[in-house]
């Protein structure tokens, strides 16, 4: 596809998701430790192999890990040990007070303590606000959280989340919509807080037609992610979000309409470039139709069953979708190295900065 092919595809992909996406789900998260942790000594490696925080309907939570080689584990909040299990773990929690996010300290006798958190950031006015870190790499470490945000649409946060935003220390706004749909739902933020427009599709397609069948939808979308691989605003607007990620990786937040597309992406490649094996990476972006189930079935409920049928397609995340992004990075850039360097515009320093400001352990 030309350049210009390629927007007006995106364009039109981004406009049904748009005109679809309503305004919770299940959370889980692992998350390391503090951070830049001597990597090189054993005894201050994170021995945890999974590890993770479920918030419970109930206001409790329940605690997971796996940590081969250690004999026991505590976990401790505000201060306090809450529970205690061995080298595998599941163990609920109770009865702590309320907070904006409840951490949990992973404290094995050996080695390296990991600080857990649910993922999900409970917001009145958004339904896949969540943290983009708490993932293991491939080479044992994890990448940070309480540090990298991503979220679906911002126009409808009541104040009380924009205080909750303040108290999280969001710092910067990606904002990776088209102009019309800044337009039509602009961002609601903390006083303070930085913003960038980063629009992945460019501008506004003049024309739009909703697909005819599910198979065309699905289409539509696969054919949108390879054009946030090798779209030229996708790649101006990408490099731009690494590009201040290198600068600061603290308080930063990217997002789009449904939080799950353009955001999916830019969360894909942070993780890959970050080391997180594949498997995890389709895992967080697939995690978005669980985060977003609620809204996705009201606005399928609200249409007829034949054009529901169609529309689906849209409003999911599936992993043909993501793995189409990494074959387009294939053919594009060569590999994944090659898309870093010629489409996010990172040169080794600048990746091993990333590295050291996200990694941990």
């Amino acid at each position: 596809m030309t350049n210009n092919t390629t927007r007006v595809s995106l364009a039109c992909v981004l406009s049904a998701t748009a005109l679809l996406a309503g305004v919770a789900a299940p959370a889980a998260t692992a998350a390391p430790a503090a951070p830049h942790a001597d990597a090189g000594h054993p005894a201050r490696q994170i021995p945890f192999t999974a590890a993770e925080v479920t918030a419970r309907g109930d206001g409790g939570y329940e605690i997971t890990w796996r940590a081969p080689g250690v004999r026991q584990v505590a976990v401790r909040a505000n201060g306090r040990t809450v529970a205690v299990g061995g080298s595998t773990g599941r163990v609920p929690v109770r009865g702590l007070p309320a907070a904006d996010r409840q951490w949990f300290d992973l404290v094995p006798d050996r080695g390296q303590r990991l600080r857990l958190a649910d993922r999900l950031i409970e917001l009145d006015g958004a339904v896949n606000f969540r943290d983009a870190g708490g993932y293991r790499t491939r080479d044992g470490q994890w990448v940070r959280m309480g540090a990298v945000y991503r979220t679906d649409s911002l126009d409808k946060l009541t104040d009380a989340d924009l205080a909750k935003l303040k108290r999280l220390g969001i710092a910067v706004d990606y904002d990776l919509r088209t102009a019309s749909e800044r337009s039509a739902a602009p961002d609601r933020l903390p006083e303070g807080v930085r913003y960038v427009v980063a629009n992945v599709a460019g501008d506004d397609s003049p024309v739009f037609t909703m697909p005819a069948s599910a198979a065309e939808a699905e289409q539509m979308m696969i054919e949108g992610e390879k054009s946030m691989v090798s779209g030229e605003p996708a790649k101006a607007a990408y490099s731009a979000v690494f590009s201040g990620l290198v600068r600061d990786p603290d308080g930063v937040l990217y997002h789009c309409t449904a939080g799950k597309d353009r955001t999916g992406w830019a969360s894909a490649a942070l993780l890959t470039a970050l080391g997180v094996p594949r498997e995890t990476v389709t895992a967080d972006y697939l995690a978005s139709n669980a985060y977003r189930a609620e809204a996705n079935a009201a606005a399928l409920a609200a249409l007829p069953a034949g054009q529901a049928a169609v529309y689906k397609p849209l409003l999911d995340v599936r992993a043909s979708y993501l793995n189409s992004g990494f074959d387009e990075v294939e053919h594009a850039y060569g590999s994944f190295a090659g898309y870093e360097k010629k489409a996010l515009g990172l040169d080794a320093r600048e990746l091993r900065r990333l590295k050291k400001d996200l990694l941990v352990g």
